[in-house]
């Protein structure tokens, strides 16, 4: 069910304002409204919402702005839901809105429950949405965990928003990682016989977490791989390292609260075995396509200027011509070896993403990849004749620290601390909440304390137990009042909710009131961090309400001898607490009903 956004609805209204201006002529025909908005206004003081018509229809309407605000603002005085309508500046328009507005906002909150903030303006367009994506070799470390977290959140956003959402991982199986980690494996499964392997040489992954890869291989084959040709010893360790990695990774992602759909295979780029056909070289089969239409070429790269270009090479060699679709330079697509370049295997990757029927892709990369932005960019615009967008949300580093002081490395993973020793420490709420509550291309400092402290300090505490406050509340009710309904979601049919008519009260209406748009604006911009912050805001204002009402006792949610009052504050709690469980749910964070 889709729920009705109150901004849209008075966006609806201006523009009805401004028809009503040209059907008596006072405005002309053919306006473009296309950059009407109705936003809320930057200082509160001035109003509920502000609209800019104004201000982009005067030039094309030959009005000077303020006459025309003035217009429109006279037509809106006349609409039931406006109360008052400001011009201000040079032809903004501030509406306040009558009571009725945010009392309807919160009825539709309540009665729509789990479904309040649902929209529809993703109209079932397919979107893949690729995250994670860490090499297979080795445990998954916090810089992996923040990037899950948000390609998670952002997958569950675009859903509730209307769009079809593809979860995909895509397995670098294929490359010298993956051969270094076979030969890791492979002196593990020596270690697991009984050798003394000595010291991990430099370029091979030291870490503990490849012993039990090393016993399990030793346990099947025995001592069978110790001698033969390398090719096929290496071939078999490196099928069971890279599934052992792939089946750690699903483990760590599942304490994490993350699960992937579809995981695609590097090797399957080149290496599609099918029984009775030959081998596929898929990369080769998207060069020559691109070939074909003009966008590969063979020639050479002119010296960088400045800092150098890492896969320049003074040599003749097949390159895309990624300039043509706003690249700063054309990028090689083969190494002096013959062999593909990373860029290569990507550009067909994606060509399969479309080949899939996806022309919205969102990518989600760690930050030592977003040089790679603007070159796979303009490979995805000449895969699909310019058809597809591809956005690229680079997450920044995690910087963990207990109580301010930086957290070593771990012994296990040998180089960094694992994601899933942080799940451990400190649980899964905590890291997808903090991983979420600063922007994605910002540096997150995650402090081990300091998550765990029950205190406003610490937000995802703050917003769950604005959570569990809001039960401890209906508790309690309960005891005061113990006819009230079983159901207490029901009171919203008989309840007088025109009691509602203190300001924090009414600023708490028009909180929940903003959360659909706070949905469509964080889905349209692919950023989850917004539920987050909404988050905090609210429960911020619903524990500021509580506390009022140690001070005034005619502000508290339950008064004994006034059951109206009591029932219509249940109603607004009940709102809060719909919209706390319904954000925490999209941030992939539980909604408890007590903390301790």
């Amino acid at each position: 069910m889709v729920t009705k956004n109150i901004f849209a609805e008075i966006l609806a209204r201006v523009r009805g304002a401004t028809d009503a201006l040209i059907a008596a002529g006072t405005l002309p025909a053919g306006l473009d409204q296309s950059r009407v908005t109705v936003e809320p206004p930057r200082d509160p003081t001035h109003g509920d919402v502000a609209t800019n018509a104004a201000m982009v229809l005067a030039k094309d309407a030959g009005k000077k702005p303020r006459d025309l605000a003035e217009a429109i603002a006279d037509k809106l005085r006349a609409d039931d839901l406006v109360a008052g309508a400001d011009v201000a500046g040079p032809g903004f328009i501030n509406l306040t809105l009558k009571a009725g507005a945010w009392i309807d906002a919160l009825r539709s909150a309540v009665r729509l429950g789990s479904d309040y903030g649902k929209s529809d303006i993703g109209g079932g367009v397919a979107v893949n949405v690729e995250y994670v994506s860490a090499n297979p070799t080795g445990p998954m470390h916090v810089g992996h965990g923040r990037g899950a977290v948000f390609g998670d959140a952002l997958a569950n956003l675009l859903d509730f928003a209307g769009y079809k959402v593809t979860r995909e991982y895509y397995v670098n199986d294929a490359g010298a990682q993956v051969d270094a980690l076979a030969r890791s494996a492979y002196l593990r499964y020596r270690e697991a016989l009984g050798e003394e392997i000595g010291t991990i040489p430099e370029g091979l992954y030291p870490g503990d977490y490849l012993k039990p890869v090393g016993a399990l291989i030793a346990k099947t084959f025995g001592a069978t791989l110790k001698s033969g040709p390398d090719v096929e010893r290496f071939s078999v360790v490196r099928a069971i390292a890279l599934e052992q990695m792939m089946i750690a990774i699903r483990e760590d992602l599942a304490a994490l609260g993350v699960s992937q759909e579809h995981f695609f295979y590097e090797r399957s780029l080149i290496f599609q075995e099918e029984q009775g056909a030959n081998s596929t070289d898929h990369i080769a089969r998207t060069i020559e396509w691109l070939r074909e239409r003009g966008h590969i070429y063979q020639g050479r790269l002119p010296p960088p200027r400045g800092a150098p270009i890492e896969d320049w090479e003074d040599r003749e060699q097949t390159l895309f011509r990624s300039t043509a679709f706003g690249d700063d330079v054309d990028r090689p697509l083969m190494k002096s070896d013959g062999s593909y370049t990373y860029f290569a295997s990507d550009i067909a990757y994606h060509a399969n993403k479309i080949g899939r029927g996806f022309r919205t892709l969102i990518d989600v990369w760690g930050a030592d990849h977003a040089g790679y932005i603007k070159r796979l960019q303009a490979a995805v615009a000449a895969l699909s004749d310019r058809n597809a967008e591809l956005d690229i949300k680079v997450v920044q580093l995690v910087k963990l620290m207990r109580a301010g002081v930086p957290v070593t490395m771990s012994k296990r993973a040998g180089e960094f601390v694992t994601l899933r020793e942080v799940v451990d420490e400190v649980g899964r709420d905590a890291v997808r909440f903090m991983m979420l509550f600063r922007k994605n291309d910002a540096v997150l400092e995650f402090d081990l304390a300091k998550v765990l402290e029950q205190s406003r300090d610490n937000p995802v505490f703050y917003v769950q137990y604005g959570h569990a406050r809001a039960q401890s509340i209906f508790r309690n009710a309960r005891a005061a009042f113990p006819e009230l309904p079983a159901e207490l979601i029901k009171l919203v049919e008989v309840a007088n909710l025109e009691r509602l008519s203190d300001p924090a009260e009414l600023s708490l209406m028009r909180r929940i009131a903003l959360y659909p748009r706070i949905i469509e604006a964080a889905a349209t911009a692919h950023e989850p961090h917004r539920i987050a912050f909404y988050l905090f805001d609210l429960a911020s204002e619903f524990h500021a309400f509580y506390t009022l009402g140690n001070a005034s006792p005619h502000l508290r949610f339950i008064i004994q001898d006034d059951r109206q009052q009591t029932e219509a504050r249940l109603v607004l709690v009940q709102g809060v607490a719909t919209v706390l469980a319904s954000g925490l749910k999209l941030l992939g964070v539980a909604a408890p009903d007590e903390m301790r």
